[in-house]
């Protein structure tokens, strides 16, 4: 089987922006708001929306479930104030509950969260124990930085994030550690904001003793990790003259990574530093980059065949592509098996 970790519902219908754009409109009047009728999308529009993309695509290159959540880039959580973020995401995840219950066989939902910069971590409790225990979604995307790239917020390690992490472990689910979009001009969303956070989050694992106030606490870093393989003695460095356990011991237990790396020389790196056993498959696709490489004639945003195309055993290409999604996720693992 092989699981896609990484997909965003990027071709949602428009109604659905729509909205959006009449939130936007009213952000000052809490009243107007609050009186937005909710979009209204017919099942014919969803499935309009993802036969002739995502399930085309997973179709034509040989994935069988993609674990989707709403638009990232579309979280915004910068945008409005905290009932702004939460009435948009509880649309958004409701969007992608219609999804899932339209095609059980091919997605599983993820959630966002409704973050806002003035709003404390444990406001978001609430929306992810209704979209895991209602929506019977399996995990969470979390925003290290809802500013939209001004870095407000506090570490990941800080104990404001806690109430979060507490329920995270209390449902067994991981998160993604996924930014939004850039409000900040010196970062291009996802060449830069993305690539930066992946890199931040994983160097504030490496300062902090998170870990081992949550040891059976999820994160996977996507897009690769960022910079880390590529720097990966900087990080092991780093981490030994800041007397912290070696990488394995301190984060590795925790902290895994997706396959959204764009080229085979990159995804080679990433297999050679990284265990496997924290590796999961994942394209991103109809994502950031949706192009096709000239050099290769293929998709920038297919994954797989850079895996298949790897030195990798038949053993650690199923690790990849199935078991470690299925541990990271058990309640993914749960529903494959019944249980």
């Amino acid at each position: 089987m092989i699981i896609d970790c990484h997909g965003h519902y990027t071709t949602a219908p428009k109604p659905l922006q729509d909205y959006r754009e009449a939130q936007l409109n009213h952000l000052k009047d809490a009243n107007a708001i609050n009186a937005i009728p909710l979009p209204t999308i017919s099942d014919d529009e969803i499935r309009e929306s993802l036969e002739g993309a995502q399930l085309k695509l997973q179709r034509e290159r040989g994935a069988d479930l993609t674990i989707f959540s709403p638009r990232a880039s579309a979280m915004a959580h910068h945008i409005g104030d905290a009932n702004v973020s939460r009435r948009w995401t509880e649309v958004c995840n409701d969007l992608i509950q219609r999804v899932v219950a339209l095609y059980p066989s091919n997605f599983v939902g993820v959630c966002q969260l409704p973050q806002s910069p003035a709003s404390p971590p444990a406001d978001s409790v609430r929306e992810l124990e209704r979209c895991v225990k209602e929506l019977g979604f399996i995990g969470c995307n979390l925003n290290p930085d809802p500013s939209g790239g001004h870095w407000t917020s506090p570490p990941l390690t800080d104990r404001a994030w806690y109430p979060i992490y507490e329920k995270m472990v209390e449902l067994d689910v991981p998160a993604m550690v996924h930014v939004s979009s850039s409000c900040n001009a010196c970062f291009h969303a996802t060449g830069a904001h993305y690539i930066n956070a992946d890199t931040t989050a994983f160097m504030q694992f490496i300062q902090g003793d998170l870990f081992k106030d949550f040891p059976t606490l999820r994160m996977i870093i996507p897009h690769g990790g960022g910079a880390v393989p590529y720097h990966w003695g900087r990080y092991r460095g780093l981490a030994q003259d800041m007397k912290r356990p070696p990488l394995p011991e301190h984060v590795l237990k925790n902290v895994f990574f997706d396959t959204c790396v764009y080229h085979q020389p990159g995804i080679d790196l990433l297999l050679k530093v990284i265990p496997v056993d924290n590796i999961l498959f994942g394209s991103e696709m109809v994502g950031a980059v949706r192009g096709i490489d000239p050099e290769t004639g293929q998709y920038y945003d297919d994954t797989k065949r850079y895996i298949d195309a790897s030195s990798l055993s038949a053993a650690d290409k199923q690790k990849i592509f199935e078991g470690n999604a299925r541990r990271v996720f058990p309640r993914l693992d749960a529903k494959l098996t019944g249980r």
